[in-house]
């Protein structure tokens, strides 16, 4: 099955882009996945193709029309009636590696960039489906990086992109921590030895050494991580109960 990506935005010239090369380009030339960037401006009804008009109430910039972005959505979703719609935007929910994962399970994702000062809020009004989601707490000129990041980090998921089926397996936020260091040749380099134990041949001994450092690294660098996987290592015995009896 072929994962199908639609890019509603303004500069449609911005896409496959980076995705063109390495491990997405070989697996676009694959069919793995399709990209479909889709111009806003051809759902406009003026001459000037207009799509933006001053903030109400005053303000600096512009802000992008709901009736032509809702006319441009409702394209997109009766060419993919299956994908879900995900509106790029510094107000919306945090990605996490999770909700990659299920997006790449599916048949695809039609992404909504915004610019200018972004949405007409009715236009999440009228399409309550259209799933509002951020890359970070950083304000991009627009979501087309953005959607080159989303789309990166689904494709990669796909199966046959990567070498291995594992190979994403004790990646960051996969296991719920940051990932443990890594080293390879020189063993020596510049009087900085690599880790006698990963030198040792005991692989029990190599899981439990990544297991710890992963743990302290994700503790020391990302503490919100830290609470929340030890949250979910400490489950109450009333739980547990509860799961039995289900």
């Amino acid at each position: 099955m072929t994962f199908r990506a639609q890019i509603l935005t303004l500069y449609p010239e911005m896409f496959p882009g980076p995705l063109g090369i390495s491990l997405a380009g070989r697996a676009l030339e694959e069919g793995k996945w399709s990209c479909s960037p889709i111009q806003i401006r051809d759902f406009a009804g003026d001459k000037h193709r207009t799509v933006d008009d001053t903030p109400a109430g005053g303000g600096a910039g512009m802000v992008l029309r709901a009736d032509i972005l809702a006319a441009a959505v409702e394209h997109a979703s009766a060419v993919q009636p299956e994908s879900p719609i995900i509106a790029m935007t510094p107000r919306g929910t945090p990605i996490s590696q999770g909700r990659i994962r299920a997006l790449a399970a599916g048949p695809g994702v039609t992404v909504l960039c915004g610019r200018f000062e972004g949405f007409d809020e009715r236009l999440f009004d009228a399409h309550p489906e259209i799933e509002q989601v951020s890359m970070g707490d950083i304000i991009l000129s627009g979501g087309e990086i953005g959607a080159l990041m989303l789309l990166d980090a689904c494709i990669r998921l796909l199966p046959g992109v990567m070498g291995a089926s594992s190979s994403g397996d004790e990646e960051s936020f996969e296991q719920g921590l940051l990932e443990y260091p890594h080293y390879t040749r020189p063993n020596d380099w510049e009087g900085r030895m690599i880790p006698e134990v990963l030198r040792s041949g005991d692989h029990a001994k190599i899981a439990a050494w990544r297991k710890q450092q992963a743990e302290e690294i994700t503790r020391l660098r990302r503490p919100d991580l830290w609470g929340r996987y030890k949250d979910a290592r400490v489950q109450p015995a009333s739980d547990v109960r509860q799961k039995n009896k289900d």
